[in-house]
Order: structure tokens, then sequence, then C-alpha cells
């Protein structure tokens, strides 16, 4: 299964960056995350909580960033399982300047598998908690980029419940973070995605989730399912689908 998508948040390319860079960041914006611990050079083990329908668990993955290029794109595999299912994807991420002033676009590109129960949900249902999701999580990045230096460097707020992924996109940023700045202070962030025209999802796989959303900045994971995936400041590294 391949999926294709894209974001706008209303931050320079560097901060973005650097905002997917940040473990803690993506510790308090991946929805479901509950650890986030490097375990190697770009390479990362995530502890997701999420669910689609009835199939409900907590995934285990293991997430890696290659080919990294500062600050304008990286690559990001990330494996996981849990008792509903497993999940393997490659995400290509690219990051530009965006139409509007000190905006960044995020494109990216995914490949996934799902296997197990999870499997088995319906294509549409998936696909539609994974763009909800992945709304969330830009909504959130975009959220944490608004807030004071100060407020920032606190203590991590709980992780956002697996229910979250209920969340209609379209949800404010100061809604999808505990921590979020005022909607009004907070930047725009919009997103897009799906299946590429003409090809739809293969038979036994999850559909074209949010991974790709969600690696952007630092976690992949989802199709009811979830894996995130994060980047580690300094030369560490490392998100996707369902």
């Amino acid at each position: 299964m391949q999926v294709t998508g894209s974001a706008t948040v209303a931050a320079p390319v560097q901060r973005v960056w650097e905002a997917l860079q940040d473990p803690a960041v993506l510790a308090r914006t991946i929805p479901g995350c509950h650890a986030l611990e490097p375990t190697g050079p770009d390479t990362y083990r995530m502890t997701v909580s999420a669910g689609v329908a009835s199939v409900q668990g907590t995934y285990v993955g293991q997430v890696e960033l290659a080919d990294p290029d500062p600050p304008r794109s990286f690559v990001l595999r990330a494996r996981g399982q849990g008792a509903p299912g497993t999940v393997d994807a490659t995400v290509r991420v690219r990051l530009s300047d965006g139409a509007g002033a000190g905006s960044t676009r995020v494109d990216y590109d995914a490949e996934a598998a799902v296997g197990g129960m999870i499997g088995g949900v319906g294509q549409r249902m998936l696909g539609g908690v994974a763009k909800r999701t992945a709304g969330q999580f830009f909504a959130a990045v975009a959220a944490d980029l608004a807030r004071p230096e100060a407020e920032r460097a606190a203590p991590a707020a709980e992780p956002a419940a697996a229910e979250s992924a209920a969340v209609p996109a379209a949800v404010s940023p100061a809604l999808a973070s505990p921590t979020a700045a005022p909607v009004a202070d907070a930047p725009v962030v919009t997103t897009s995605g799906g299946p590429p025209p003409g090809r739809a999802p293969a038979a036994g796989t999850a559909p074209w989730p949010m991974v790709a959303a969600f690696a952007t900045g630092g976690g992949i994971a989802l199709a009811g399912v979830a894996i995130g995936y994060a980047l580690g400041r300094g030369g560490r590294r490392a998100g996707r689908p369902a």
C-alpha cells in the first residue's frame, strides 16, 4: 500500500525541523504516546496506544531515521506490534517553504503493510481515523511552536488518550494538546492526503493512513493502530500508518 499527503504549518522550515528533532516535543504531541526512548544511533523505541472501532490496544514500535538532509528531508522506517496487529512502514518526508510567509509545507510518501485484527477493520474507517489523527498531530506541533520558550521547556503533560484519535482533524490546536496555546496565538495548520488516485489499498493492508502525517515531525503510527517515530537532536533522529 502506498500513501501520499501534505500538511502546512505556520512556522519557518528551520523551526519545524528542530521541533521534529526534539524527542520532548514529539512525546507531548503524538496522540497516545506513552514512552519514547533512544535505543541506538538514529533509532528509538516508542509505546503508543490507539484504536479503531472495537480494535483497541497498545503498540510497541522501533523507529529508525535514515538519509537526513537538514532541514529539508529524511526517511523514516517504523515497525511495531501489539495484540491488535502489526505495522511495517517506510516514509519519505520533505520540508519546503510554504505559500504563506514564514510557513512550512510538509510532503510525504509512505509505503505500509498492516497485519492481524487491525487489517480486518474497514479501510474507510481506518482512513478516517488516520486523517483525524494526522490532523491532531500537526495541530499539536503548531500549537507547541506557538508557546513561549519557558513553557515549552517545562515538563511535558500527560500523553493524550488513545481516544483522542477520534477527534476531527479540524480540531483547534488548543484542543489538540493539553498544553497548547490559545487558538488565537497558535500557528495555523492544514493537512491533506490519501491513497494515490486510481490506486486502491492492497488487500490485507491498512488504508493509507497518517503514517506520513506523523512522519513529518516525528512519529508515525496508526491505522487504528499507532506507532510513533522521532528524531533526536544532534545527529540522532527517528514514524507511520496503518
